[in-house]
C-alpha cells in the first residue's frame, strides 16, 4: 500500500482499521505476564527486560511465593532475590531495583504501587516504558507504552519516521484516541511476536497487509 500523500486524517482512519483487524485475528489479546496483585505486575515488567516473558513466567510463582509483598522485599538482600530470577537476564541489577523499588513503595506510598506514571518513572528499575504498561493494566494513566515491537510495527506500518520511543508513543497518541492507547499497544505486541517479525516478517499471512506501507521491509513489494 502506498500512503505517500496520505492526509492526517486519512493516516488516522487507517490506524484505528488496523487495530480493528488485528483484534479480529486475536480477539483474546491481553498481557502474556502473569500476575495477580499490581506488585507481581510490576516485578514481573521489571523482570521482562531484556527477557522474554515466557521465561519471566517460569521464575515469578517462586519468587512471588518468597515475596507476596513489599515488606517482604525490604527485609531481604540483594543476594536473597538473586536466585529466584538467575535465569533472566541482567539478573543482578534487576534484583538489586527490585529491592530498592521495594523499599520507595513502602517509604513513600504505603507498600502499594503507584497509579501515576511520572511517580512510578522515580522507582529504581522502572523506565517509561514499563511505567506505561504497569499503568494501563492498573487502571493509572493512561499511555501507550512502545517496545521494540510497537518501535518496529509503528514505523512499518508507516505511523511514524522516528526511533525515539518517547516520539513513536507521540505519534500513536496523535494517531489514536486514548480509550484504544491499552488495547493497540497489545495488539501491536502480538503482532510483533507471532507475525511481523523483525526478520522476514510473515507478511503473506498478514490481516494488515494491505493496509501496510512495509516501510523497511525488504524484499516485499508495498
Amino acid at each position: 500500500m502506498r500512503v505517500a500523500r496520505e492526509s492526517s486524517q486519512s493516516k488516522r482512519q487507517r490506524a484505528i482499521e488496523v487495530l480493528e483487524r488485528l483484534e479480529r485475528a486475536m480477539p483474546d489479546v491481553r498481557i502474556e505476564l502473569d500476575y495477580r496483585t499490581p506488585l507481581e505486575l510490576l516485578v514481573a515488567v521489571i523482570l521482562s527486560a531484556q527477557c522474554t516473558d515466557k521465561r519471566v513466567n517460569l521464575v515469578t510463582p517462586a519468587l512471588f511465593q518468597r515475596f507476596p509483598d513489599a515488606a517482604a522485599y525490604t527485609s531481604a538482600s540483594v543476594e536473597e532475590v538473586e536466585p529466584f530470577i538467575q535465569s533472566c537476564g541482567l539478573y543482578r541489577a534487576k534484583a538489586k531495583n527490585l529491592v530498592a523499588a521495594a523499599r520507595a513503595l513502602v517509604a513513600e506510598h504505603g507498600g502499594e504501587v503507584p497509579r501515576s506514571r511520572a511517580v512510578l518513572e522515580t522507582l529504581p528499575g522502572v523506565g517509561r516504558k514499563t511505567a506505561g504498561v504497569v499503568c494501563i493494566h492498573l487502571g493509572g494513566d493512561d499511555a501507550f507504552p512502545v517496545d521494540t515491537h510497537v518501535k518496529r510495527l509503528a514505523f512499518r506500518l508507516g505511523f511514524t519516521r522516528h526511533e525515539d520511543p518517547d516520539k513513536v508513543e507521540m505519534d500513536m497518541q496523535a494517531l489514536l484516541p486514548a480509550e484504544r492507547w491499552m488495547k493497540g499497544h497489545q495488539l501491536l505486541v502480538w503482532h510483533g511476536r507471532r507475525t511481523c517479525f523483525a526478520r522476514s516478517p510473515a507478511c503473506e499471512r498478514c490481516p494488515v497487509a494491505q493496509l501496510c506501507p512495509k516501510k523497511g521491509v525488504k524484499g516485499v513489494a508495498p
